[in-house]
């Protein structure tokens, strides 16, 4: 039998990529602010982990551990390069 490779989080990275280029693109062309873009990443972090803090998934398992995981991802975008 043949095994397939699974990539659980592709679909997450593809929308990343696509939000990035969103935030950015709005940013460039001055319909936004930074501190809007920001505040958007803000919002959606805020959003991550109240459903983190809501789920009955033990720490670290299934969806809890990966929306902990996403808020630390937007987290770091929002701060900026080190």
């Amino acid at each position: 039998m043949t095994e397939h490779v699974r990539f659980p989080d592709v679909h997450g990275i593809a929308a990343l990529g696509i939000c990035e280029a969103l935030l950015l693109a709005l940013t460039d062309a001055n319909i936004i602010s930074e501190k809007d873009a920001r505040d958007v990443l803000t919002d959606v972090a805020t959003t991550h982990q109240e459903a983190a803090d809501a789920s009955h998934t033990p720490d670290g398992l299934g969806a809890r551990g990966y929306t902990r995981a996403a808020t630390k991802t937007i987290a770091s975008a929002v701060a900026g390069p080190c």
